[in-house]
């Protein structure tokens, strides 16, 4: 199964939490909220800067990365194409968000996460169409369901 998906991949501060649930692909979601209940604001930065990032992805199979930030990292799956297109953005010298639309296996997924930090560090996924954010088992949950 390929997750499909268009979102900004973000640190995830402490004082933002999952709060209220929403439907969003016939899934019953808990989305993210700042302790006062209102749209968190992502302030904070990854642990890695934009650099490391860039390299740690230059070296996954299949991926094509530009000194900008963008990259394209693509495959097959069961006789199935899939694609991802992302862009690193940086602020004071630390990586702040990621950019990602395409569809990949949950492996392929992983490895890609893996360059920002993950499993250790906390990640909020923001929904770009949908205008919401979820902690990352909401996220492939939602990704995982038919559009």
């Amino acid at each position: 199964m390929l997750y499909r998906f268009h979102f900004n991949l973000f640190a995830l501060p402490e004082s933002i939490s999952p709060s209220s649930a929403i439907f969003l692909r016939g899934q019953q979601l808990c989305v993210l909220r700042s302790a006062d209940g209102a749209t968190p604001l992502f302030d904070a930065s990854f642990d890695v800067t934009f650099e490391e990032a860039l390299a740690a992805l230059a070296k996954l199979p299949r991926l094509d990365a530009e000194p900008d930030g963008f990259f394209v990292i693509a495959g097959d799956e069961d006789g199935r194409r899939w694609q991802v297109d992302g862009h690193l953005f940086d602020f004071n010298d630390r990586l702040h968000r990621v950019e990602l639309h395409g569809e990949c296996p949950s492996e392929a997924f992983d490895a890609v996460l893996r360059c920002f930090g993950w499993p250790a560090a906390r990640l909020a996924f923001e929904l770009v169409q949908e205008g919401v954010a979820l902690e990352e088992g909401e996220f492939r949950r939602w990704a995982q369901a038919s559009p």
